[in-house]
């Protein structure tokens, strides 16, 4: 099985690709028993539905790749070479996870790292077939459109306290410190994202993962942006079911968000503004 699944643009295509590379579930066979069965029944690491939140995108134009495996396998979103993400304390998993986020072991021997065979075996299977599909993708709208934006998607939970003691805000917007995206598009999907009743912070307490900082490149035309979103946003109280009325009204404002940028990504023949 593919550790990805490609949804193709339903409408006429814009030069954006929506990427959800924590919403895995799936365990590989071969590693299942290893891990504790009462965790992966549900792994609580995951970016739940953010892939049904975001499912309006082929209808926008917008192609999206989503992931098939849990993060415990392999997180999509860590440096290939584990080189931490942030240096300030705080408890980030690393690229073949041994602990949740609280620090608890997945694995039932509670190993607390995957040996360098098994972790170049993991790579080569699930992430870079990931990694390149994300590339393919963004090579082809290059070309189409000159010019191209990958928004990355994830969630987390309004309270951890072993990455950040206070609640995270709504939406965090990350672009590595501006590094990875144009400044235009970045002050332009702030903007869009500020439009509604949330809180919006840039860059901080996330400002983008590998995904975001490996691939923007605004100086060749390919920019990167990640937006975190607080699961109670378009999640029930308990942060562990859908809830309809909360996901429509956040799946309003990303329409608006992502059809602005796509807008804004295609500026108008001047034949069609006279």
């Amino acid at each position: 099985m593919e550790p990805f699944i490609i949804h193709p643009a339903t409408a006429p295509l814009v030069p954006i690709l929506v990427s959800v590379p924590h919403c895995g579930t799936a365990f590989p066979a071969e590693l299942k028993e290893q891990y504790r069965a009462d965790f992966i029944e549900a792994p609580d690491d995951t970016d739940w539905f953010v892939n049904k939140l975001y499912d309006f995108a082929p209808s926008l134009g917008i192609t999206m790749i989503t992931a098939v495996y849990s993060r415990w396998v392999i997180d999509l979103n860590r440096d290939p070479h584990n080189k931490p993400l942030y240096t300030d304390g705080r408890i980030i998993t690393g690229l073949c996870p041994t602990t949740n986020f609280l620090g608890e072991p997945l694995y039932k021997d509670q190993r607390q790292e995957v040996d360098a065979a098994e972790t170049e075996r993991r790579l080569q299977t699930y992430f870079w077939p990931y990694h390149q599909a994300l590339q393919r993708q963004l090579q082809e709208l290059k070309s189409t459109f000159g010019k191209v934006l990958l928004w990355d998607c994830h969630s987390i939970r309004q309270y951890v306290q072993t990455i950040y003691k206070e609640k995270f805000p709504d939406l965090i917007l990350g672009d590595a410190d501006g590094a990875a995206a144009a400044p235009a598009l970045i002050d332009l999907a702030y903007k869009q994202l500020g439009s509604a009743k949330y809180s919006v912070s840039h860059n901080f307490p996330f400002k983008g993962g590998y995904i975001t900082r490996s691939n923007g490149k605004p100086l060749e035309n390919q920019h990167a942006l990640q937006l975190e979103m607080s699961k109670i946003r378009y999640m029930d109280d308990t942060e562990r079911s859908y809830h309809n009325e909360r996901a429509t009204e956040m799946r309003t404002l990303l329409k608006k968000t992502l059809t602005t940028l796509a807008d804004y990504l295609q500026p108008k023949k001047a034949h069609e503004v006279l």
